[in-house]
């Protein structure tokens, strides 16, 4: 029986946002922070309601999605969350750690005090997420994190790559953190910082790849 999706805010939307264009967000958001378990049913009557859109946008978000690979379609019309294989994980996992730890190189030459400073901000909201057992916030300050350094790169084509793999990933994402029930933090976020700090490039692409890969090794299993 497919779980009620949860309701978007169109006050967050600019008032030109089509409707489609909401739903779309509103669900991509969802996804990629975990909201939804892997394996979710979905339906695009269930999807309109919660939105209060009619068919026609909801089906459009979802193909939107599903071009993405954050929905799959099957050849029934059945719409549901992705479960990813170890073998796509893995794929996913290489993607990862080889884009991360280049776009922290790229943003690493334009790294100042401020941007440190809200990165250090994020983690210690991440940590609360944590202390909270909050997996929605905790997988959302954790790709805050990285994306507000990926964001200094200034290498928009590489950060919509990684977004996407990101979004294929929330689920999963999810079904780690409750499998795993974490009490602190990602270890790897203080080196990440303390590289940022020294201007180290080869300790924040270590750092970075590092985090990445010990932490997606905990989804093969």
């Amino acid at each position: 029986m497919p779980r009620p999706i949860l309701r978007s805010s169109a006050a967050t939307d600019p008032p030109n946002v089509s409707a489609h264009d909401r739903v779309y967000r509103a669900l991509r958001q969802q996804i990629m922070h975990g909201d939804l378990p892997p394996g979710h049913a979905l339906t695009l009557r269930g999807i309109g309601h919660s939105h209060s859109v009619s068919m026609t946008p909801a089906r459009e978000a979802v193909r939107r999605l599903s071009a993405e690979g954050a929905l799959t379609l099957s050849a029934s019309g059945r719409v549901s969350t992705p479960e990813l294989s170890n073998e796509r994980l893995e794929e996913l996992a290489s993607i990862r750690a080889l884009l991360e730890p280049e776009l922290g190189s790229r943003a690493l030459r334009r790294a100042h005090l401020s941007l440190i400073d809200r990165m250090e901000a994020i983690n210690d909201a991440n940590a609360r997420a944590v202390n909270q057992q909050n997996p929605v916030d905790y997988i959302r300050t954790n790709l805050e994190f990285h994306r507000t350094l990926y964001l200094r790169a200034q290498s928009p084509a590489m950060l919509s790559i990684l977004e996407t793999v990101w979004l294929q990933l929330g689920p999963t994402m999810r079904a780690l953190y409750t499998r795993l029930r974490r009490t602190t933090a990602p270890p790897h976020h203080r080196l990440i910082l303390e590289a940022l700090r020294a201007g180290d490039d080869a300790a924040l692409r270590l750092a970075l790849r590092t985090d990445v890969t010990q932490g997606l090794r905990h989804l093969q299993g």
